[in-house]
Formats: structure tokens, sequence, C-alpha cells
């Protein structure tokens, strides 16, 4: 790997320098104010990201409800299964987020 390497701020068009950490080979920032770019970029996506499981939230929850008001189950095994599936890829940490998010957004259950 080489000494210097970049990573592109996607959400801002912005290159920021980095320098390679020999002994892990992971590019880190040459400065704090590369840091704290990085930080803010961090901020910015979990915004998104609480944003994203608000609606999920939401939605799953109307779904919900609409399956329930015409006689169908509230939740549907497979369909959770898909989810968890889903975030097979992030390992066990995956597995916890995805059921999480399945408990947010069957939010309480018979209301």
């Amino acid at each position: 790997m080489p000494d210097d390497a970049t990573i592109q701020d996607v959400t801002r068009g912005e290159t920021i320098a980095m320098t390679t950490n020999i002994d892990s080979e992971i590019a880190v920032p040459s400065s704090e104010a590369e840091i704290n770019d990085l930080r803010q970029e961090i901020d910015r996506l979990d915004a998104e990201i609480l944003t994203a499981i608000k609606r999920r939230s939401e939605v799953s929850q109307i779904i919900g409800r609409t399956r329930m008001a015409s006689g169908g189950p509230r939740l549907v095994h497979s369909r959770e299964m898909k989810v968890l599936e889903r975030f097979s890829s992030l390992g066990q940490e995956g597995h916890t987020l995805a059921m999480l998010l399945l408990r947010l957004g069957r939010g309480r259950l018979g209301h």
C-alpha cells in the first residue's frame, strides 16, 4: 500500500489526503482538520440514518395496521427473515441491527 492515500467525501465531492498506518494498513487522516471533516461527515450520515430509521418504522407500522384491519396477521415471519438475511453481511452486529429495526417497526403491538 502506498504511503499516502486519499478518500473521497461523496457527500461534498471533496478529497481528503490520508497517510497509511503501516501497522494496520488502514488510511488515517494526516491532520486534526481532516479528522474534524470526517467527524462532520459521520454526523451528517448519522442524521440521514436516523431520518431513514424513523421513516422505516412509520412505514412498517402502517403496513402492520393495514394488515390487521384487513384481518391478516400483523407480522409476516418470512418477510422478517428476509430483513435479517439482508443485514447478514454485517455479521452478528448486522443481525442485532436488523432485530432492532424490526422491533422499532412493530411499534406497540395491538395499538
